[in-house]
């Protein structure tokens, strides 16, 4: 299934390079590009077998309205529950218990601080395990309470200087790909 998620965004992706190209020449802001590659994304899941699935920008909520919720470990043992909407995400909007979340995209700006950079990277690390505290009790009736299990994270840096996209795949917690694209 990583496989076949990835096929399906990089198909979206080099479409949206090829037909936004003028919106990364303008450098318009993350959520510009954002919207501009959920329209490709959209196009690209309805023409899969991932076709049940919905594509959001900043969506932060869980099914009957409750906000998505990440639990953090900070410094050690000290655990937080974190309010979360990811840039883009591709989910079924809780309509297909057995696997709710395929993608999640964060996307930031080559010039933004470090500091926003691995937050993203963070964030997708602990929205690809297989679970928030590490058990699972998945009874194919229920969602789990905080966010987790994203088939795949993706993350998405844009060089206006050096005209590069940089992409990062995550699965199960590890970043485990990435490369540059030019534009």
């Amino acid at each position: 299934m990583i496989k076949r998620l990835m096929e399906v965004f990089e198909k979206a992706n080099n479409k949206f390079i090829l037909s936004d190209l003028e919106l990364l020449n303008s450098k318009v802001s993350e959520r510009t590009l954002c919207g501009a590659l959920m329209i490709h994304l959209y196009e690209s899941i309805r023409e899969s077998e991932f076709s049940k699935y919905k594509v959001d920008v900043e969506y932060n909520r869980n099914k009957n309205g409750k906000v998505k919720t990440l639990m953090k470990t900070i410094k050690g043992a000290n655990e937080v529950i974190l309010n979360i909407n990811c840039d883009l995400i591709v989910h079924s909007r809780g309509n297909i218990i057995e696997q709710d979340n395929l993608i999640a995209l964060e996307m930031k700006k080559s010039n933004r601080k470090q500091q926003e950079k691995d937050n993203d990277r963070s964030r997708l690390v602990a929205l690809t395990k297989d679970s928030y505290d590490d058990i699972w009790s998945f009874d194919g009736k229920t969602l789990p309470e905080h966010v987790c299990k994203y088939k795949l994270g993706v993350y998405y840096e844009v060089n206006y200087e050096k005209r590069v996209i940089l992409i990062e795949y995550y699965k199960t917690g590890y970043k485990f790909k990435y490369y540059e694209i030019k534009f």
